[in-house]
């Protein structure tokens, strides 16, 4: 099984210049296909670009990220904010954008498509759905997530959209991993294309979950989760990072900030950005 990262279309800025969003959408699902991919969360346009010219196929949001951009914490973001947050995202870099995209703001199914449709509009070109919910503060039931999930996947076929459905349990304390499995197949017979229970971290976890859901599984990249070559080796098809790069770009900031503040000096230049980096970046 292959590894791919490389995601360089040509310079130049811009959604699949010449191509558009149903070329995006296209090359979204044909990295599914086959291999492994890795597909970083940006946390804002300026990180998007700094992904894309590394070289990744494909860049997702992060809700905890973009709510830290906007100085909130995770959750209290609103769709209309992560509507035009994908809309900028989207127009700024020439590879898929997959929308973490939380409960997708809606209790019912013509909510959900709502939302859906928005994000399409925005560009998007996947999205997930989580089975917790925020205002609830609970991991929803079976039936009632399965529900969901099948709204959403109908409304993500009708605009092309890769579906991702997330089992949340492991994230919130609930550490039955057949419950999760249970969840991932159901949400898989409602239509999602990938599954995704963040928090799985062993090996033998992973590769029951790859061969439970006879599906592209996505695998959260945490401290003591297998590499990606390994994770490859389990049969993971996509591997992201949630809001782990927007907080190391945090810490570093951090960081700096404090040498200048009790040292007065600027040695944290010397891991930051050259001014070739920035043209490369940020240029057109």
């Amino acid at each position: 099984m292959s590894i791919g990262t490389s995601g360089r279309h040509g310079g130049g800025t811009g959604m699949w210049q010449g191509g558009g969003m149903d070329a995006a959408r296209k090359r979204f699902r044909e990295l599914h296909a086959a291999g492994t991919f890795v597909m970083p969360n940006a946390w804002d346009v300026g990180s998007a670009r700094v992904l894309r010219q590394a070289g990744f196929a494909a860049v997702a949001t992060t809700s905890s990220g973009l709510a830290a951009s906007l100085g909130k914490l995770d959750q209290q973001v609103t769709r209309d904010e992560l509507v035009a947050h994908v809309t900028a995202v989207a127009a700024a870099v020439d590879v898929p954008v997959s929308v973490d995209s939380e409960w997708l703001f809606a209790d019912t199914a013509e909510g959900i498509a709502e939302t859906v449709r928005l994000l399409a509009e925005a560009g998007a070109a996947g999205l997930s759905i989580e089975d917790y919910h925020p205002v609830a503060g609970s991991v929803q039931p079976l039936p009632l997530s399965a529900d969901r999930v099948g709204a959403a996947a109908e409304a993500a076929r009708r605009h092309d959209l890769v579906l991702t459905a997330r089992a949340e349990n492991l994230l919130y304390g609930h550490a039955d991993l057949d419950d999760t499995i249970a969840r991932l197949v159901a949400y898989r017979k409602a239509g999602a294309d990938v599954l995704f229970a963040p928090g799985l971290t062993t090996p033998g976890d992973i590769a029951r979950v790859v061969v439970a859901v006879d599906a592209p599984v996505n695998v959260l990249a945490l401290p003591g989760t297998p590499s990606v070559p390994e994770l490859s080796a389990l049969g993971v098809r996509r591997v992201s990072t949630g809001g782990s790069l927007a907080w190391a770009a945090y810490g570093a900031l951090r960081d700096a900030a404090r040498e200048l503040l009790e040292s007065g000096t600027t040695t944290y230049r010397d891991r930051g950005l050259t001014s070739a980096d920035v043209k490369a970046v940020f240029g057109p």
